[in-house]
């Protein structure tokens, strides 16, 4: 009787064990998308959008508003924190302290589309981001060009290509080791925008709108794709966004 018991306790116990191996999610990564200014009505179609990345591909979100997130301990428990459509100033100096701390551990930064319209003062984000927000047209279709295919999540996509959004310029180069994944040809569109005395006139031949580059010990990847709600339904999108989180939460894929 006590050798049965014995077995079934060690079936079982091999069982469970099998079972945590086999469901361990490959890694967690902590979803913020607290706005200061404009609040974009696509950061509820991204969140559900990235929940279910998480699922697919077997890795753990957790979505977050609240700043106090950002401390060494609860920042401990991911390998990458994405900013999804953030606006303003929204880590204190303390909160960017803990932040700035978990990025020189080794660990991944992924920014959405506002992102670079986030935290202008603090100048070590900037340089994470590679260049800030300056102003947009209205939103039109534009042809992308794909810069770099080897980077994860990029193997589906055409050369050339056709895509509604809206079109970021950018200001001065914050960081000059960025590695270019997709630009926007400045012909396929009007570029012209004119906010009071905030005037752009397009970025010229060469107007970037993804990159990735190592930043401070640790990964930064960002698109500024991601305005349009539905954007979070397309399929290319979704690759080219779980390729830039695979990249920054584990820095395997190149």
């Amino acid at each position: 009787m006590k050798n049965n018991l014995l077995r079934s306790t060690l079936i079982f116990l091999l069982a469970l064990s099998f079972t945590s191996t086999t469901f361990a999610q490959q890694f967690k990564v902590l979803l913020y998308t607290k706005t200061a200014g404009f609040h974009h009505e696509s950061i509820h179609e991204g969140v559900a959008a990235i929940r279910q990345l998480a699922a697919r591909h077997n890795f753990s979100v957790t979505w977050q508003e609240n700043a106090t997130v950002f401390n060494d301990k609860d920042l401990a428990n991911f390998s990458a924190v994405i900013f999804l459509n953030t606006t303003g100033d929204i880590l204190n100096d303390e909160q960017q302290a803990a932040f700035e701390k978990f990025i020189r551990s080794g660990k991944g930064y992924v920014g959405i589309h506002a992102a670079s319209d986030t935290e202008y003062d603090w100048t070590w984000y900037t340089k994470m981001v590679g260049m800030m927000f300056k102003i947009h047209p209205a939103q039109q279709t534009a042809y992308l060009k794909v810069e770099d295919s080897n980077f994860p999540g990029m193997e589906r996509f055409p050369k050339k290509f056709l895509w509604t959004d809206e079109w970021y310029e950018f200001g001065d180069l914050k960081s000059t080791d960025l590695h270019y994944l997709i630009s926007v040809d400045e012909k396929s569109y009007e570029p012209y925008a004119k906010w009071g005395t905030n005037e752009g006139k397009g970025m010229g031949k060469f107007h970037p709108i993804s990159w990735y580059h190592n930043y401070d010990g640790g990964r930064a990847f960002y698109t500024a794709l991601g305005h349009i709600p539905l954007t979070f339904s397309d399929q290319t999108f979704l690759d080219h966004i779980y390729g830039g989180i695979y990249w920054a939460a584990t820095g395997k894929g190149l």
